[in-house]
């Protein structure tokens, strides 16, 4: 058999391969982390995938014959599919319905986190804090893989979960609706723990190395910083997101 859908505990994540099972499962919206294709393959079945990743802003990666050797040991034909354990979440569906059912509702954005630990420990957190939802960039973010599932604890399977074009879109978007904004930043001029969050908010976290985009700063509500006492200068990106929710939940609870 040319191709199917595989997998195997073995592996980090779900894999399709295939040229014809990679375009069906992009056409079936299968949740799909990355498309790896081979380098220099030619053909109109390739072209027709290449063209549909590109309509459908999937990430993807051109690489050498063995490698997708590594990945499989099937006929993939030049085209491998890592595809996430979770099913995402519908942006706007979701973040209607949530703001519909709460008072309060509580969101979680990360700007390109990278590591897939950082991302599950964080999800792990989240759901301990009673995040309402976690909106992702579709490009540049840690993919959601067994690693991340692990990490957190299986949390990932509780907390809903949606990928954007934009996050700046998705803000702009939580603003109409009353949600406020809040960026973790060192740029901030207000400490988390002065700021009032008795309100329907979303916490935006940036990534591990350039932290949130000046963009994205620019749009929120307000940016607050986390006080350091010792001589390093910053946290874990995971551990200062936990400070930040159950800063909320202390809140909330007071």
């Amino acid at each position: 058999m040319d191709s199917f859908f595989y997998f195997s505990r073995m592996q980090k994540t779900p894999h399709i391969y295939g040229l014809r099972a990679v375009i069906e499962a992009i056409e079936a919206e299968k949740p799909i982390n990355k498309i790896f294709l081979q380098q220099g393959l030619k053909g109109d079945l390739f072209k027709e995938l290449e063209s549909l990743i590109r309509k459908k802003g999937i990430s993807s990666s051109y690489v050498p014959f063995e490698k997708l050797n590594r990945m499989t040991k099937n006929n993939h034909q030049g085209a491998v599919a890592n595809v996430s354990p979770i099913e995402f979440h519908d942006f706007s569906t979701l973040v209607e319905s949530i703001s519909s059912q709460k008072k309060m509702p509580f969101f979680l954005l990360l700007d390109h986190i990278t590591d897939v630990r950082n991302f599950g420990a964080i999800i792990r957190t989240a759901e301990c804090c009673g995040v309402d939802g976690i909106i992702i960039p579709k490009n540049g973010a840690a993919p959601i893989t067994e690693d991340t599932v692990k990490t957190s604890a299986g949390a990932a399977f509780n907390v809903p979960i949606s990928k954007v074009d934009h996050l700046k879109d998705a803000i702009y978007y939580l603003q109409s609706l009353g949600v406020k904004l809040i960026a973790a930043s060192e740029k901030g001029e207000k400490s988390v723990f002065d700021i009032q969050l008795n309100y329907p908010v979303a916490v935006v976290m940036g990534s591990e190395g350039k932290g949130i985009s000046a963009s994205v700063l620019k749009s929120v509500d307000e940016i607050a910083k986390l006080p350091l006492m010792g001589k390093i200068g910053s946290l874990n990106v995971s551990v200062a997101c936990g400070v930040f929710l159950y800063e909320v939940v202390r809140q909330r609870l007071s």
